[in-house]
């Protein structure tokens, strides 16, 4: 299996991929610099469909691949990277958070009901990257991550886009944080998005402090994976 490693250096964090007569694939645009007999690979013409769905979920119309053996580094940036391992399951990622993944890891969207989809101010299409099989993935963060077992019927209630991915089984829905209607407007806080057991997600809690004070300024988009530097 590749080695990924998440290295820190002058207040940034990057990702090194180690292939011994390996595959990966990687987000488009996020190569740095790469050692060895490695190839790269990149389809010449995407299909429309794929085409619409990555500009809907927010992704690279291409996820090159790249083979051989040697060394690839990925582009630094002031959030964060997280590796998580696979074993056939299932895993819904929220936009922007696919960086890298083994070649062996199936790579596709999944769509939000509607309701979904309007509720959490999404619009009318809301689709993730969704991957499974067996391997390890890299997941570009804002922040450190904590990841979370849920229970049959146990919840997790967050406002607003902390939790960067679960597992297929978990339950997500979108409600008003109060009961009453008008709780709503009167307690501060918008809309909350409920991740319900059983299952397993990955939470990120708060950004590291670079990453916050450069997003404060106005510089930083939604996307943790362009605050590259």
């Amino acid at each position: 299996m590749a080695d990924f490693q998440v290295h820190e250096l002058e207040g940034t964090r990057y990702v090194e991929i180690h292939l011994n007569h390996e595959m990966v694939r990687v987000e488009a645009g996020a190569l740095s610099y790469l050692k060895g007999d490695i190839s790269i690979h990149s389809p010449l013409v995407p299909s429309v469909g794929g085409m619409i769905k990555s500009a809907l979920a927010s992704q690279a119309i291409y996820r090159p691949i790249y083979a051989g053996s040697g060394v690839i580094t990925l582009e630094s940036s002031l959030g964060g990277f997280h590796i998580l391992d696979l074993n056939g399951e299932s895993w819904f990622l929220e936009r922007g958070a696919f960086w890298a993944s083994e070649g062996d890891i199936e790579v596709k969207y999944h769509r939000e009901r509607l309701q979904t989809a309007i509720w959490a101010g999404e619009g009318p299409l809301y689709l993730q990257t969704r991957v499974t099989g067996h391997g390890k993935i890299a997941l570009a963060t804002r922040g450190p991550v904590e990841e979370h077992t849920l229970e049959e019927g146990e919840r997790v209630v967050a406002e607003g886009k902390y939790v960067i991915c679960r597992t297929g089984e978990v339950k997500f829905t979108v409600r008003r944080p109060t009961k009453n209607f008008f709780g709503r407007f009167t307690s501060g806080e918008g809309m909350a998005r409920v991740y319900e057991g059983p299952g397993r997600i990955l939470l990120n809690p708060a950004p590291y402090w670079r990453y916050r004070m450069f997003n404060e300024r106005g510089k930083n988009p939604e996307d943790p994976s362009r605050t590259t530097c």
